[in-house]
């Protein structure tokens, strides 16, 4: 039996799965199909390597990609099973990748035989970007081109489906036992990924559900209490086994980032917010490194404020944890949502603003110390969702008001992500839908997102990175027009603009010289005077275009004193370390 594994990456609100990172949809259904039939021929395609197939067939360039017209057909050609994952319920921006959505891989999987199988987050359709409805017409099409479509978990459905079709359920979900095995014979998949092994960074799962929908109920445009009705802690013991798999095989960057809050890892529940559980979480880090201990990345994603607000003892305990066993650079992203209470009472948001204010003065309290990377240990992000039902102006300024306010007092924030409220079939939001603002706030949303972007963003970048910060190991991914970009492995890493064409798929040592308002410029260090572009050495910190000419004109230097003769003895202490002849 061969089977075809194509991931056209998901992105949801407990869990990410677009290169770099590996999701959890690929290696686990990897495994179930294993176990099931360990004879069977398992390949796992993406949809890039759709796109470069297809799309080279007729002609159309793709771009930073490379054909593999042969293989990737002739195992469509002769798969037995093809398999789908994919779905966006948070859309974002992504450097090398670009998600799938149904109607795109239904066209390239359409002429082919075997039985067609959609699963993870696209059963519910795709947001194409914010402020968009789900269209009928994408899940019509599913409906036609797949045989399948698993609403429950599909790893469950392969497993069953390959032991006896009839009586395989799309609607069943697994348990953690289950999942046991699938999650370790699923660690091979990791082989195929096109980025392997130093360029992967492998999404976790501790937890599914939401503790806080549990409580209260869950936030009214948010997808995970739909899918999952209950909250579980997946056992620390099959956690560490995975990854000691993963490990064993060579990956060295890991994010425990599907789960809705890692402050609420086997937390105690109360109502909105639960009691956090520092000995478990101590013991699922150490756990980790211990069958890990050269790991490159260890981060994580999600954390709810409210917890963090309401518990501090225990969560400062929590974070410190993060960074005793983790590694720097790690962000925890924050769900305000809104900072207008009218929002957020009607659409049961997670945090008050004063509740994601103290959490934010706890983490840069505990985590805001540079580590050897040059970023931060562990600081907070945060989440805004412009066009919730209830908005007014008054809310974008109580939110502005808000971002402003963490500015002025001197903490840090790692990122502000923006995103236009997607509205889901199963959400308490799709019974709202009408009264969504993103079409009648158009303009407002423009103009405060420019706001938060010029008068927030841009400060707060320099006040994270300042000019002078040397960034360990960024990979270069991307070279377009005239730029390289690269980034960190980790969770929100920072988009670094290198003004020259440098190797791909390399590590680089990077000086920051300047900020643009989501990303910074960076040159690789050393430099060497002797060879250097002038484009690149007027950077340099005293530089300028004018020591450049004369830069041109002395050089080649024999040794860094007639360097310094040159340019000035005063600009040595900045210089000294990160240029070379």
């Amino acid at each position: 039996m061969i089977v075809a594994l194509i991931d056209g990456y998901t992105d949801e609100p407990a869990g990410l799965g677009v290169p770099p990172y590996l999701g959890i949809y690929p290696r686990y259904a990897y495994g179930a199909v294993k176990k099931a039939r360990n004879d069977a021929r398992v390949f796992y395609l993406t949809i890039d390597d759709l796109r470069a197939t297809f799309e080279g067939e007729r002609g159309v360039a793709t771009k930073n990609k490379t054909p593999n017209f042969p293989e990737t057909r002739r195992i469509l050609e002769k798969a037995d099973v093809l398999v789908y994952m994919g779905g966006l319920h948070t859309p974002g921006k992504y450097l090398s990748a670009v998600p799938s959505q149904v109607e795109e891989v239904a066209g390239f999987l359409k002429p082919f035989g075997g039985v067609k199988i959609l699963g993870g987050p696209a059963f519910m359709g795709s947001a194409h970007e914010g402020g968009t409805r789900i269209s009928s017409r994408e899940l019509a099409l599913a409906g036609a081109v797949f045989d399948h479509i698993v609403y429950g978990d599909l790893e469950a459905f392969l497993y069953d489906f390959l032991r006896d079709p009839g009586r395989a359920d799309p609607f069943r979900f697994r348990t953690y036992d289950e999942l046991r095995d699938y999650a370790v014979l699923g660690a091979e998949v990791v082989r195929q990924f096109p980025d392997y092994p130093d360029f992967v960074i492998v999404e976790i799962e501790s937890q599914r559900g939401c503790p806080k929908a549990m409580g209260i109920g869950g936030c009214s445009f948010c997808t995970e209490p739909v899918r999952y009705r209950t909250v579980e802690d997946r056992p620390i013991g099959d956690i560490v086994a995975e990854v000691k798999a993963l490990y064993d095989l060579g990956v060295r960057h890991f994010r425990v980032g599907r789960q809705s809050c890692i402050f609420s890892y086997m937390a105690r529940p109360n109502g909105r917010v639960p009691v956090p559980n520092p000995e478990a979480i101590e013991k699922l880090f150490r756990g980790i490194r211990s069958v890990a201990p050269d790991v490159k990345t260890l981060h994580v994603d999600n954390a709810n404020p409210a917890v963090i607000a309401n518990y501090p003892e225990e969560s400062v305990r929590i974070a410190k944890a993060l960074m005793r066993y983790g590694t720097p650079g790690n962000v925890v992203a924050f769900g305000l949502e809104s900072a207008d209470p009218k929002v957020a009472r009607l659409n049961n948001l997670n945090a008050t603003a004063e509740e994601t204010y103290e959490a934010v003065r706890i983490l840069n309290e505990v985590g805001g110390k540079r580590g050897p990377n040059g970023m931060p240990w562990l600081l907070p992000g945060i989440n805004i969702i412009f066009g919730l039902p209830g908005e007014t102006k008054k809310s974008y300024e109580l939110t502005f008001g808000f971002l402003k306010r963490i500015l002025d007092d001197g903490l840090m924030v790692r990122r502000i992500n923006i995103r236009q409220v997607v509205v889901f079939p199963g959400t308490p939001l799709w019974h709202l839908r009408k009264r969504v603002k993103t079409e009648k706030h158009r303009k407002l949303i423009q103009h405060y997102r420019y706001k938060i972007r010029h008068g927030i963003d841009l400060p707060m970048l320099r006040r994270v990175v300042p000019a002078g910060t040397i960034l360990r190991d960024v990979r270069a991914e991307v070279f377009d027009k005239g730029l390289t970009y690269g980034r960190q492995m980790g969770s929100y890493p920072l988009i670094v603009g290198i003004p020259k064409e440098v190797e791909l798929n390399r590590f680089y040592d990077v000086l920051i010289v300047d900020h643009g308002f989501r990303s910074i410029t960076g040159i690789p260090v050393p430099v060497n005077v002797n060879t250097e572009s002038p484009r690149v050495l007027q950077y340099l910190p005293g530089i300028g275009k004018r020591n450049v000419v004369r830069i041109l004109s002395k050089r080649p230097f024999r040794g860094k004193d007639e360097f310094f003769d040159l340019v000035g003895e005063e600009k040595r202490k900045s210089l000294d370390g990160i240029i070379t002849l």
